[in-house]
């Protein structure tokens, strides 16, 4: 990546993720010719006075509901700009969390860069509400959504919201904040993030967080959600899968190997409940029946100038005592240390730890930027799919 980009982009996250100092972020600075504006649908066209005119002023559309099948488009922006904020609130039901889809086009592209279900793209997996705060997003009460990626254009920026649910959504609140006129690299890149999802993925093939993307930009990190399925649930544990970033020309092996499935959120032995900066775990099993945490690339950039592809393995443990207890013989794994069926014949009975392939229902939502064109991905993923097997908690 040239210098100047990866200038540009660093500034950017390291302002949205608040690590500068107050003066160190510039806020005293007024930039000529920048300009501050929001679109809502009090305001559609962002423009210049034309604010709250419904109703002679007085609160006249600061929502709208979303019939099924119907797309919205929320924003559509002449550049060059920033979108520096997004707000959605909807009613959180399961229905409207996996049934919106949020869409962003870039440029002159007729296929979107940014593409996930409402509630994936916005931190939490398995239509879930809670409330946290990181550096890029927040919930702040566990009923709204806020992101604060900035994500910068040279020509126009259209942001579509679609509900592909069976019936009509509640009103949709929203505000997108930008400016316009900022000076911008010519060799810009761009925000993207796509929402995938594999149930149940297959031993042994590890998940894709972000599939092979080909350009030059910068990985921002994911959020993932997991559901262990069949014998392998609590108090098996889920988590012993590395993250592998396979980074310009890799193939075979990776660049870039953790070591554990907490370890990649920053935690150890197990996970509990907690939301940082770069790093959380949103939902647990014994709480929510599934998994789900992020992790970000703030202050360790990973960069990539070629081609890169991010993937996580599907690795459960356990202890002798634990796979005889709760995993059905004719459901024993294949151990990842020799790779061959557990065979309790052959061990003893306090002998200790093992970690095994483990199928397990995973979704993800990956954030990078990157230069355009954006990749083009397969058909997404049918409504009917993404409602599957959410396990959602009795109220």
């Amino acid at each position: 990546m040239k210098k100047i980009s990866s200038i540009f982009i660093l500034s950017f996250i390291l302002s949205a993720a608040q690590t500068f100092s107050l003066f160190g972020d510039n806020l005293f600075d007024i930039p000529a010719g920048v300009h501050t504006r929001w679109i809502s649908f009090e305001n559609p066209s962002g423009a210049k006075g034309q604010g709250g005119q419904a109703n002679e002023g007085r609160k006249g559309s600061p929502a709208r509901k979303i019939n099924a099948g119907e797309t919205v488009t929320l924003a559509d922006i002449e550049g060059p700009g920033v979108i520096r904020r997004i707000w959605i609130t909807v009613r959180g039901n399961p229905s409207a969390l996996r049934g919106l889809v949020l869409r962003i086009y870039w440029e002159d592209q007729d296929y979107p860069s940014v593409e996930a279900p409402l509630q994936d793209f916005f931190g939490v997996p398995f239509a879930r509400q809670v409330s946290f705060q990181s550096c890029f997003f927040s919930n702040p009460e566990g009923r709204s959504f806020n992101c604060y990626i900035p994500m910068p254009f040279q020509k126009r920026a259209r942001v579509v919201v679609k509900n592909e649910a069976p019936k009509d959504a509640g009103s949709l609140f929203f505000d997108l904040d930008y400016t316009i006129g900022d000076k911008l690299p010519e060799d810009l890149a761009y925000f993207h993030s796509r929402y995938r999802r594999e149930n149940p993925t297959t031993p042994k093939k590890d998940f894709l967080i972000l599939p092979l993307v080909k350009g030059r930009g910068r990985y921002l990190g994911c959020n993932v959600g997991i559901r262990a399925i069949g014998d392998y649930k609590e108090p098996v544990w889920f988590g012993e899968g590395e993250i592998k970033i396979y980074l310009d020309g890799d193939r075979e092996f990776p660049t870039l190997c953790g070591t554990g499935t907490e370890d990649l959120v920053g935690s150890a032995w197990g996970l509990g409940l907690f939301n940082h900066l770069y790093q959380g775990c949103l939902l647990s099993a014994s709480q929510h029946k599934v998994w789900g945490f992020y992790r970000f690339h703030v202050p360790d950039p990973v960069y990539f100038s070629e081609d890169i592809r991010v993937e996580l393995q599907q690795m459960s443990g356990a202890t002798v005592e634990e796979m005889l207890k709760f995993i059905k013989p004719e459901n024993y794994p294949e151990l990842v240390e020799g790779h061959k069926k557990f065979d309790p014949s052959k061990v003893k009975a306090k002998e200790g730890w093992f970690n095994f392939e483990a199928p397990q229902d995973v979704c993800a939502t990956a954030y990078w930027y990157q230069t355009l064109p954006s990749p083009k991905w397969g058909p997404f993923e049918p409504y009917e799919e993404r409602m599957k097997d959410l396990e959602l908690p009795e109220k």
